[in-house]
């Protein structure tokens, strides 16, 4: 259904929670326009119906409306997933002309201060707000991205209120999931329980309220959870991304296990790799599943919950992910959780791509 394109791992911003690898790919290592222009042609004749612009910072690509209007031009529904300080009234009136369909800006905090800080780039929250503005006025389909861990996420109420003043169909306030960076800054990130259930029930009142208006996802920390999410809606069953160097993944943070040989849109087509490639067969279905998971009646809901969680948490791949609540390794999540009750630790910054706002002082 969808295919997530990472154009590059290059970004302004500096943020503790970055969902992309630890090994970040260098600007020479990147998949080249016409490549990229294959990728999605092969896309629409697969039957790709949503295409996802995404990185780094993919307005760091100067051929981006170049994609879009591609994209445009095979009929697939198209998302811009920036951080939006690189959006201005030029760069946005270009892609609209190519057929941009939808952006998602994403938020450290519905405020300047935190925000910045959060992101390592001084000014960062005014530029975002300043692009939000452009896209609303632009007629564009609208999605905040509010990040949340424990040095935001007691200003729910004022996020959700900030996706009013927009007039955004969706926000999304999207719990840090803990791998790549996140896992690195978990200790300073974990929010505690009560920050949690506070949050929970601000987001189901502002549901509420809402409804029919604006649509608020919501995703929790795992670590507080009983039941598995269905990664990605299960392994290889809805989702591809291709990295900045172009390797096909089931997921943005696969490429953190071992023993994959995650195949190359240099060298496979879309197709061959959908259907026939080993790594994306791998985990698909049920056969593979552990207990309990083979004999749970959810099986065929949560596909087993995420392998990349698991690999980090147990240390390995084809574990039961501990976020459930009979899985082996559950109590992982519970001593985990306890860091939460703890002074946080500084942040560690992810440190790739110019930092072109400045570095927020301590």
């Amino acid at each position: 259904m969808s295919l997530l394109l990472e154009l590059t791992h290059k970004c302004p911003l500096q943020c503790p929670y970055c969902s992309n690898p630890l090994a970040l790919e260098r600007g020479g290592t990147e998949l080249d326009t016409e490549t990229w222009l294959s990728v999605i042609d092969q896309a629409a004749a697969l039957g790709v119906v949503q295409i996802h612009f995404s990185g780094g910072e993919p307005m760091s690509r100067p051929d981006l409306p170049q994609l879009v209007k591609r994209a445009a031009g095979r009929g697939l529904y198209s998302n811009l997933i920036t951080s939006a300080v690189l959006l201005n009234a030029t760069t946005l009136a270009a892609l609209a002309d190519a057929g941009l369909d939808h952006v998602q800006i994403s938020f450290q905090d519905s405020e300047a201060k935190g925000a910045d800080r959060i992101g390592n780039y001084a000014g960062g929250h005014a530029k975002k707000l300043a692009a939000a503005d452009l896209v609303r006025d632009a007629g564009l389909a609208l999605t905040l991205n509010f990040v949340t861990h424990r040095h935001n996420i007691d200003h729910i109420e004022d996020m959700i209120a900030m996706g009013e003043a927009f007039g955004a169909g969706r926000i999304e306030i999207a719990n840090v999931q803990y791998y790549g960076w996140g896992l690195l800054n978990r200790a300073a990130l974990l929010p505690t329980r009560a920050q949690l259930d506070a949050c929970t029930a601000a987001v189901m009142a502002g549901r509420e309220r809402l409804r029919g208006k604006m649509v608020i996802d919501y995703v929790v920390p795992d670590y507080y959870a009983v039941q598995p999410k269905p990664c990605m809606g299960g392994w290889a069953r809805r989702f591809m991304n291709i990295s900045p160097g172009g390797r096909a993944l089931p997921c943005h943070a696969a490429e953190t296990l071992p023993g994959f040989d995650w195949p190359s849109v240099r060298e496979h087509t879309l197709a061959d790799i959908w259907n026939g490639s080993a790594a994306f067969n791998h985990f698909r279905g049920t056969a593979w599943m552990p207990e309990p998971c083979q004999s749970c009646d959810r099986r065929e809901i949560d596909w087993g919950g995420c392998r990349c969680q698991a690999f980090a948490l147990t240390g390995d791949v084809a574990r039961t992910d501990p976020a459930c609540e009979l899985a082996p390794d559950h109590a992982l999540m519970a001593v985990a959780a306890q860091e939460a009750d703890r002074p946080a630790p500084e942040f560690v910054y992810r440190r790739i791509g110019a930092n072109v706002g400045g570095p927020v002082p301590a």
